[in-house]
Order: structure tokens, then C-alpha cells, then sequence
């Protein structure tokens, strides 16, 4: 894929290039526990990808704004994303797009990924999903 094709195809996934920037700067800015549970989402929602890149923006971008709230409030991960995180984030994407076809192999990805970060929270590994 050249450069130009792979920018056109960026842009439309995460929408205007400004938007992306300031939502990952965003993301960095998370505690590290955090910030791995907001990329293992961000991973799985790319398989819902609307094809309004306003929607798209506005979904990671809400993503943060959940993070950061959580954060502030001191809210933890679990009770963020609850027991099953595949529910939770096939849930919050209906609220931007049909949906798209994920794998079985994404779903266990997410699982795995948020069992890592809530684990970190609490310094012991969280078996609890």
C-alpha cells in the first residue's frame, strides 16, 4: 500500500488526521494501566469502523473522555469495562455504527489485554474474566 493510499485509508478509519493526534495525546497521558486498557478497545473498535468519520472521531474520542472521567473519579477498570469487556465494547460501538464482523481471535485479544491492565491496578494478575 503506498503512502498516499495509506493515508487516505487512515483518514477515513480515524478521521481528520487533528482529531486522531489530539485523542492519542490524550491516551498517552493516561496511567499506564489505563492507557493499555483504552488501546486494547481502540484495537477491537477498529473493527467497527464507521464510515462517518465524524462518528469515528467522536467514538475515540468519548473513549478518552470515559478513561480520563474514570480516571479522575478513581474508578477501576472493572467497573469501567464490567466482567466481560467484549459486551461492554460491542455495546459502546453500537452507539456509533452498525458493527462490523470481529474474529474470535480479537475478542480473546481484548479479554486478554484488559485482564493485564485491571491486573496492574491492583498489582496482582486479575483473574476475575
Amino acid at each position: 500500500m503506498s503512502g498516499v493510499e495509506k493515508s487516505g485509508f487512515i483518514s477515513k478509519v480515524i478521521g481528520p488526521k487533528k482529531r486522531w493526534r489530539a485523542y492519542k495525546a490524550r491516551v498517552k497521558e493516561l496511567p499506564e494501566n489505563s492507557r493499555t486498557a483504552v488501546e486494547a478497545i481502540e484495537r477491537y473498535l477498529m473493527h467497527f469502523v464507521p464510515t462517518d468519520e465524524d462518528s469515528n472521531a467522536a467514538m475515540f474520542e468519548d473513549l478518552a473522555d470515559l478513561f480520563e472521567q474514570a480516571v479522575a473519579d478513581g474508578t477501576p477498570i472493572r467497573e469501567v469495562v464490567g466482567e466481560d469487556p467484549v459486551e461492554f465494547v460491542d455495546e459502546f460501538a453500537r452507539n456509533y455504527s452498525e458493527g462490523g464482523y470481529v474474529p474470535a481471535r480479537a475478542r480473546k485479544q481484548l479479554t486478554d489485554d484488559i485482564e493485564r491492565a485491571a491486573g496492574a491496578e491492583t498489582g496482582r494478575d486479575d483473574q476475575t474474566v
